[in-house]
C-alpha cells in the first residue's frame, strides 16, 4: 500500500481548520456541565435527601452508558419531542434547521456533567473539615468559607483530574460527526469518501488529536504550577503576619 503524500497534506491543513469547532464543544460543554456538577457533587458529599439518589441514580446512568447511545438517544429523539411540543405551543419554528452543534453541546454537556461531578467530589471531600469549622470558627458563614477556603484548595486536588476529562472529552468529540457537526474526524472522513483514502485520514486526525491533548496537558500542568506557587505563596506571607 502506498501512502497519498499529497493528500495526507492537503487533508491535513483541512482538519486543522477543524480544531476551532473540536474546541469549541468542548469548551462550551465543560463551561455547561461545572455548575450542575458542582450542586451534584455538593448534593452527594451532604447526602441531601431524595437530591443525594437521584444524583447517583443520573451519574451511573451516564457514566454507564456509551456516548455513541446518548448521541442517538438525544439527536434521534429531542428533535421530534421540540417539534411536538413547538407545535403544542404554537410557536412558528422549525426545529430541524437548529444548529447540530446545540444537540453536541447537550450530550457532551450532559456526560461532562456527570464525570465533572465525580472529580468536584473526590476533590472536595479530600480537604479536611477542619479547615470549614475553622473557618466558621471565626465568623466566616458557609458560602464564605467555601470560596475562600475549601474550593481554592479543591480546586488545585482537582486539576489533574480535570484536565483528565478535558482530554477524554476532546476526542469524545470525534463522535459528533454522528450529529452531522463538522468536526476534525468529520472532514477527515468526508475528504476520505472522495478518493477512499482513509489511512492518509487516519493519520491526520491521529497527529492533531495528539497535539491537541499535549498542548491541552501543558495548559494545565502550567495553571497548576501557578496554583500550587500561589497557594504555597499565600501560605508563606500568612505565616510571617502571625
Amino acid at each position: 500500500m502506498q501512502l497519498d503524500f499529497f493528500y495526507l497534506i492537503r487533508t491535513f491543513w483541512l482538519c486543522v481548520k477543524a480544531i476551532p469547532v473540536t474546541l469549541e464543544i468542548t469548551i462550551v460543554s465543560l463551561l455547561l456541565a461545572v455548575i450542575p456538577a458542582l450542586l451534584i457533587s455538593l448534593a452527594r458529599i451532604h447526602k441531601i435527601k431524595v437530591l443525594d439518589p437521584l444524583c447517583r441514580l443520573f451519574v451511573s446512568f451516564i457514566r454507564g452508558t456509551p456516548i455513541v447511545l446518548q448521541i442517538l438517544i438525544v439527536y434521534s429523539i429531542m428533535p421530534s419531542l421540540l417539534n411536538s411540543f413547538v407545535k403544542a405551543v404554537g410557536w412558528s419554528v422549525n426545529i430541524f434547521e437548529i444548529n447540530p452543534i446545540i444537540y453536541a453541546f447537550v450530550v457532551f454537556g450532559i456526560n461532562s456533567t456527570a464525570s465533572l461531578s465525580e472529580v468536584f467530589r473526590s476533590a472536595i471531600s479530600s480537604v479536611e473539615v477542619g479547615q470549614l469549622e475553622a473557618a466558621l470558627s471565626i465568623g466566616e458563614t458557609r458560602f464564605q468559607a467555601f470560596c475562600r477556603v475549601i474550593f481554592p484548595q479543591a480546586l488545585v486536588s482537582a486539576l489533574p483530574n480535570l484536565c483528565s476529562t478535558a482530554v477524554i472529552l476532546i476526542k469524545n468529540t470525534s463522535l459528533a460527526f454522528m450529529m452531522t457537526v463538522r468536526e476534525i474526524t468529520a472532514v477527515a472522513k468526508i475528504e476520505a469518501a472522495y478518493g477512499y483514502n482513509y489511512v492518509e485520514s487516519y493519520i491526520d486526525i491521529f497527529i492533531i488529536y495528539i497535539a491537541v491533548c499535549l498542548a491541552v496537558e501543558f495548559i494545565f500542568r502550567k495553571i497548576e504550577k501557578r496554583l500550587v506557587y500561589r497557594g504555597v505563596k499565600n501560605r508563606r506571607t500568612l505565616v510571617r503576619g502571625s
